[in-house]
């Protein structure tokens, strides 16, 4: 199944994790340059940052406050149901959780490739209930391309809902 260029970008990242204690991963810490963020650290929520990496990397633009995960929420296009590729925005106790949607793990969970579950990059299952879908608008003209229905994802994967 064909799946859009930021998602290719996503798995690249696949297993990258934090690093617990006064160190911390080489990589998020080289997303947080490159998006000028004022933190270096893994320690800070970094789905959002997951997130504006892999769109920015294909010529996306961002919410304005691409770090928090509720700013998502309203960026983009909304859509009423999931499509291979859309970021999905999701409520958790203390605030919110940002990921793309990959696939579905049975009737009630989407598949979601992101950053910061389980600590790392990796795809989860989330609860089929986000707060929002949205796609981008750059890439509105490709929608058309991804409106199929959810492949199904083998439960053999890392992470796990927040």
């Amino acid at each position: 199944m064909r799946e859009p260029s930021w998602i290719d970008e996503g798995r690249r990242w696949l297993g990258v994790q934090e690093i617990p204690g006064a160190m911390h991963e080489p990589k998020i810490q080289a997303w947080l340059r490159e998006l000028r963020a004022w933190w270096t650290d893994d320690e800070t929520p970094w789905c959002g940052v997951f997130a504006a990496h892999c769109l920015r990397t294909v010529g996306v633009g961002l919410p304005k406050h691409w770090y928090r995960a509720k700013a998502w929420a309203t960026w983009g296009i909304d859509l009423d149901e999931p499509l291979v590729g859309c970021v999905a925005v999701f409520e958790r106790k203390g605030g919110g959780h940002v990921g793309f949607v990959v696939g579905k793990v049975g009737p009630d969970h989407l598949a979601i490739l992101g950053g910061n579950q389980g600590n790392q990059v990796s795809i989860a299952a989330f609860s089929r209930a986000p707060i929002a879908l949205r796609w981008p608008m750059e890439y509105a003209w490709s929608m058309a391309d991804f409106h199929k229905p959810l492949p199904m994802v083998a439960a053999a994967f890392s992470g796990g809902e927040r």
